[in-house]
């Protein structure tokens, strides 16, 4: 690997942020091969030279990798299952990185799901603070009145916590009718739940966009690798440190 700045290449290791670990060098807490470097701009190799901090060995990180799947129904959204489910990773043939999934989707339902190997852009991406929106195509057995789906939007009570407001439109009218829904918070079960405290049980349930990502032309079962420009655009919503 070619030599990076030190600092650099602490953040990618994920101990720290580039500017708390400008702070370690700083401090005297980094060491290469031995030698205490307290400079800034002092490059290094990850996989060549021997990296501390505060006497810890720093092993380089593994490439970033970034996937989109079309979760097909009934597979986990696990690394693993204890009770033998077919679970998301085993439809990844040919991907050698240890990714696991952004959030989750429940064994019944199904559409995008992103995995990766970068915890900091999964931390991010999860979390309701960042605001990043995930929007679901939903079918239940019955529609709500007005006044439920006011109350739907403003947030329903779930486990002793309201949730966030939610976007709400009818997209097909019917006896069975479809919904669009916007959530920016991903509970457990959270739409079958927030029906369901609506007396209307969830018949299928499709994620369709996470953020400014559609789902496309995927079938279920199918993933691909983001590519370099929807990485970026992704880093720059989240407002990490571009690698």
């Amino acid at each position: 690997m070619p030599e990076e700045r030190l600092q650099k290449l602490l953040a990618h290791a994920g101990v720290a942020s580039r500017r708390r670990a400008e702070q370690l060098i700083l401090e005297g807490r980094v060491t290469v091969n031995g030698a205490v470097i307290s400079e800034l701009g002092t490059k290094a190799d990850a996989e060549r030279d021997h990296i501390k901090v505060d006497g810890k060995r720093i092993r380089p990180q593994e490439k970033p990798v970034y996937l989109a799947m079309n979760k097909p129904k009934n597979f986990v959204t696990t690394v693993s299952d204890p009770e033998g489910r077919p679970t998301v990773i085993d439809l990844l043939r040919g991907v050698k990185a240890r990714v696991y999934p952004v959030g989750r989707l429940d064994y019944h339902s199904e559409g995008l799901l992103l995995l990766t190997n970068d915890g900091e852009f999964a931390k991010r991406i999860t979390a309701p603070a960042t605001h990043v929106a995930k929007i679901y195509v939903v079918k239940t057995n019955g529609p709500l009145t007005p006044e439920q789906q006011e109350k739907f939007r403003q947030g329903v009570p779930l486990g002793g916590k309201r949730t966030a407001p939610a976007g709400l439109k009818l997209i097909q009218p019917g006896t069975n009718p479809w919904y669009e829904v916007r959530l920016i918070e991903g509970r457990q079960n959270q739409i079958r739940l927030m029906f369901k405290n609506f007396g209307r049980l969830v018949e299928k349930l499709r994620r369709v966009k996470v953020g400014f990502l559609e789902l496309g032309p995927l079938k279920p079962g199918e993933f691909r690798h983001l590519t370099p420009a929807e990485v970026a655009r992704f880093r720059k919503v989240l407002k990490m440190e571009e690698r």
